[in-house]
């Protein structure tokens, strides 16, 4: 019995202090999509803007899952809007579940993409 389904892909293996385990790296704050992950700075939530999702944009996923750090944030509702207005949704939820969502939703195969914040932001 294989206990991780095969899925091409970052994978988040577990979390490491106030961040993520993807593949063998670790990192504080991450962007994924289905077929890469880069370690991310981002702004503080109430500021970020469509431009911090431009790389996670051109993948063309069905939406993006936010991860807003130790509790759920609400994104500002002008980057909702902006990506509502590409076609693509918008989940956010803290980092802990939004990485599991990940995990789950990548091994559906569905087509994502996600920002992580760090566990202590």
């Amino acid at each position: 019995m294989d206990r991780d389904p095969v899925v091409d892909g970052p994978l988040i293996r577990g979390f490491v202090g106030n961040g993520f385990r993807i593949q063998d790296s670790r990192v504080d704050a991450v962007l994924m999509t289905a077929s890469d992950a880069r370690e991310w700075t981002p702004p503080a939530i109430d500021a970020l803007t469509v431009d911090a999702f431009e790389w996670l944009i051109e993948a063309r996923p069905e939406f993006i899952l936010i991860g807003t750090g130790k509790a759920l944030v609400r994104p500002p509702l002008p980057l909702i809007k902006a990506l509502e207005d590409r076609g693509i949704g918008i989940e956010p939820m803290d980092s802990r579940a939004a990485a599991r969502a990940w995990g789950v939703l990548r091994a559906e195969g569905r087509h994502i993409a996600a920002a992580l914040y760090p566990l202590d932001r």
